[in-house]
């Protein structure tokens, strides 16, 4: 028999520890093994206890949940789950937690919390899994604050960027180049990680992170701090340009179509989940594969499951040139391994390696109409 998944739940409210446990231990390949009030207490559960995951909240007496995190990643890294509580300011310290190294985050209800958690039994136990699967590496050094969007890391109004120019655009048709990106747990560093190499004249960037309704803003903003393309989440009929990346929002589905000589944006409230997810990678994918074709490149990031897969073969059959991340660099190897195994990746490369092998093929490309 398989050693039980061994879970230490990190939690101020004793209600919420009761419940966390609750769920945890009605699993037949989980346990709780102690729950902790504070994470003063958790750092001594942990050194006594050694559990496969922990769940862990953010506001908390004497450490906060982001500061307790930031300690454990670099002294001892394993993997951590984030109940983070579904408000704006929760939103952007979910975004700093999973850049400290959280593996994956659960919206913790504001109001009827013991529903709520029910409710999200499911999710809570299935990333458990997915977290005691997880690649975490020690944090070397802590990486530095987040600054508001639209300010620098000083916190002083950060410069404009600037406008990619007219002529750059005029003549523009449907030939030219796009890039669209799959990512899902782990995905949001990844996607980071890719985003801050591109230079400010690079093709048009169509990314799906799996991520619910309320987090994807702040993402967007977060990144569009950090790289010297304009970052944003992706409006319904807006035209896609270079020099921009574009979120899928969550909770919609997110897909290119054309409108004459141009891409435009695709964003659909209504549409269902497809492979349980919305926003799905397999919707960006396909659309892809049917309005870029040749002169598409995709990239499938870290994540679990297989979304995307499919029609990332989908596209390559179409003529993109595809990247695939490696499992080594990976946090979960799923989705990556997928696409290899549908036989969809032209290269298997380390996340660092990714943003520059793609540009390198950009600038090899005889028919990029504009410098890269």
């Amino acid at each position: 028999m398989n050693r039980k998944i061994r879970v230490i739940v990190v939690d101020d409210s004793a209600l919420v520890r009761s419940l966390l446990a609750e769920i945890i231990n009605r699993q037949h390949d989980m346990e709780c093994i102690g729950t902790a009030n504070d994470p003063l207490v958790a750092r001594e559960m942990i050194r006594e206890k050694n559990p496969d995951v922990i769940t862990l909240d953010i506001e908390m007496p004497k450490m906060d949940g982001i500061d307790f995190l930031g300690r454990i990643m670099r002294l001892r890294p394993m993997p951590v789950l984030m109940i983070s509580t579904l408000t704006e300011r929760g939103a952007e310290v979910t975004m700093r937690a999973l850049e400290l190294g959280a593996v994956d985050f659960v919206s913790k209800p504001r109001v009827g919390v013991a529903n709520g958690l029910t409710q999200l039994s499911n999710e809570i136990v299935e990333k458990i899994r997915i977290a005691a699967t997880a690649h975490v590496h020690r944090m070397v050094k802590p990486a530095a604050a987040s600054a508001p969007a639209g300010t620098d890391a000083a916190g002083a109004p950060a410069a404009a960027k600037p406008p990619v120019s007219s002529a750059t655009l005029l003549g523009r048709v449907s030939t030219e180049k796009l890039i669209a990106i799959g990512a899902s747990t782990g995905g949001t560093e990844a996607i980071k990680e890719v985003l801050t190499q591109m230079p400010a004249d690079a093709p048009a960037i169509v990314i799906t992170q799996h991520m619910p309704s309320g987090f994807t803003t702040s993402f967007a903003a977060r990144l569009n701090s950090l790289c010297q393309i304009t970052v944003k989440e992706a409006t319904h009929g807006e035209r896609i340009l270079p020099g921009h990346a574009y979120i899928a929002p969550g909770g919609k589905q997110f897909a290119i179509s054309r409108s004459g000589a141009n891409y435009v944006a695709v964003v659909d409230e209504q549409a269902p989940p497809v492979n349980r997810h919305k926003p799905s990678v397999e919707v960006l994918f396909k659309s892809v594969a049917q309005f870029a074709g040749r002169n598409a490149f995709g990239v499938m990031l870290t994540g679990m499951g297989a979304d995307g897969a499919v029609a990332m073969r989908e596209m390559k059959d179409a003529g993109s040139y595809n990247y695939v991340q490696d499992e080594a660099s990976c946090i979960v190897f799923g989705m990556p391994r997928e696409a290899i195994a549908h036989g969809a990746a032209d290269e298997v490369l380390p996340l660092t390696q990714i943003a520059h092998a793609l540009l390198g093929k950009l600038r090899a490309s005889p028919d990029v109409r504009h410098r890269i």
